[in-house]
Parts: C-alpha cells; sequence; structure tokens
C-alpha cells in the first residue's frame, strides 16, 4: 500500500463541527485513511489517502461539493 498526503486550504472558516462532519464526509471515500485539520491552522486540511484507489482531484471536488471554496496546496 502507497499512502500519499495531500494538503487542501479550505477559504471559509469552519466551525468545530463543520470542519468534523467535512472530515467525516472524506473518510467514507474508499482510499481515504485520515483527513484532519489542524488546530494552529483551521484553514488547512492535510488527507492521507492511497493514490491508487482515489485522486487528489476526487477528494478536492469533494470538499467543493459541501459547498465551500478550495484549492490544493502544493507541498
Amino acid at each position: 500500500m502507497h499512502i500519499a498526503d495531500l494538503l487542501i486550504h479550505v477559504n471559509e472558516t469552519l466551525d468545530s463541527n463543520e470542519r468534523e462532519s467535512l472530515q467525516e464526509e472524506l473518510r467514507k471515500l474508499y482510499g481515504v485513511i485520515a483527513p484532519r485539520f489542524n488546530r494552529e491552522t483551521p484553514h488547512l486540511l492535510l488527507v492521507s489517502y492511497e493514490p491508487q484507489e482515489i485522486d487528489s482531484l476526487k477528494l478536492l471536488n469533494r470538499v467543493k461539493a459541501n459547498g465551500y471554496h478550495a484549492q490544493l496546496v502544493g507541498m
């Protein structure tokens, strides 16, 4: 299994319930291992995932499908 990390910048300021809900939404996707927001940088969502199962654009599009403006951040 190969694991990759992806950083997504969410433009909106999400409260703790919104962050948890988005993390749970991403966890439901096959190939996603651990989506998590950082407390010090609440606009940044780090997603650990299996790139052979799901790609970064599908992850970004799922965030956007939840009504948020977001973009991938180069690491």
